[in-house]
């Protein structure tokens, strides 16, 4: 067994299992580690049939981690493939229901499905900037950051009430109308640039439309999983032409990746309860510019 393969299979699984729901970007953290530790070469190799395996390998740990979501969030997805059986049958949807919801989801993956599709080429470039990526990731803070300070500037007229009135004060995911579910949907789009996180563009957009933190956090993970799922059938079958990792290695750190993105859910989910976007905020800008320090100053990426 090659030792190296085996720790850099671990190492980039946990940090996609649990990247991935934190709003910290998991495609960020999987281009800057390799490069901060001196695996460059998994993004510039020349196994995967001319092409680097980097991406195929994160994209089949991606898939670990909707195995992940899909189990986790069993009840919604059940939910949602009875609506649309209802919907074929019935020919109507009622607002404000459990359906409402599955529809919300339904129409709320379609734009960043296709912008997946058209920037795909332009954006993998990207995977072979680390210094850039840092950039972005030192952006995706300033997101986080200033959609909790929008959040807290709506709340100022609530500021008598405890923090779980305040939270009560905003809207359920069932409120929202299918124009504002493409607007969070779309907000999702900016995570395909490494370094913008997932999660953490959709849930400040959730708040923008007045969602709970809770709300905004289940939706922003429902709303991943097609995501995760459509690129992993598309880049996955490239497995198969590498041969920088061995097959059962790859299964192993979907696994390990699957397990630590349910963890991590869990625990966001109870988070987001009560709590705020500003520590993770406050993370990527110290990851971010120490980064970019390190890259332009040691390492010279």
């Amino acid at each position: 067994m090659d030792l190296l393969k085996f720790i850099q299979t671990v190492v980039l699984a946990l940090i996609q299992g649990v990247t991935e729901l934190f709003p910290i970007s998991s495609l960020g953290h999987t281009v800057i580690v390799p490069n901060l530790v001196g695996w460059g070469d998994l993004a510039g190799g020349t196994a995967c049939g001319g092409k680097s395996c980097f991406l195929p390998v994160v994209v089949a740990l991606h898939l670990g981690t909707s195995i992940a979501l899909l189990i986790y969030f069993w009840r919604d997805w059940l939910q949602v493939v009875k609506t649309l059986g209802n919907t074929v049958v019935t020919r109507k949807i009622t607002r404000g229901t459990e359906e409402w919801v599955s529809w919300l989801i339904i129409v709320g993956t379609i734009p960043t499905g296709l912008l997946g599709i058209v920037l795909k080429n332009k954006l993998e470039a990207l995977f072979s900037e680390p210094q850039i990526v840092a950039a972005f990731l030192f952006l995706n803070g300033s997101v986080l950051f200033i959609g909790e300070a929008l959040r807290r500037r709506s709340e100022a007229s609530l500021k008598n009430l405890s923090a779980p009135e305040r939270e009560a004060h905003f809207r359920s995911l069932k409120t929202l109308s299918l124009k504002e579910a493409v607007l969070v949907g779309l907000a999702q789009s900016l995570a395909l640039i490494p370094g913008f996180s997932r999660s953490g563009t959709t849930i400040v957009a959730g708040l923008g439309v007045r969602l709970t933190h809770e709300d905004a956090a289940r939706f922003s993970f429902l709303l991943g999983t097609p995501i995760i799922l459509a690129a992993a059938a598309v880049e996955v079958p490239a497995l198969f032409h590498q041969n920088q990792f061995p097959f059962w290695m790859i299964i192993f750190g979907m696994v390990l990746s699957g397990i630590a993105a349910y963890l991590s859910t869990a625990f966001l989910t109870k988070y987001f309860e009560k709590g705020r976007l500003d520590p993770f905020a406050y993370y990527c800008w110290i990851v971010g510019l120490v980064s970019l320090a390190l890259f332009a100053f040691v390492l010279h990426v």
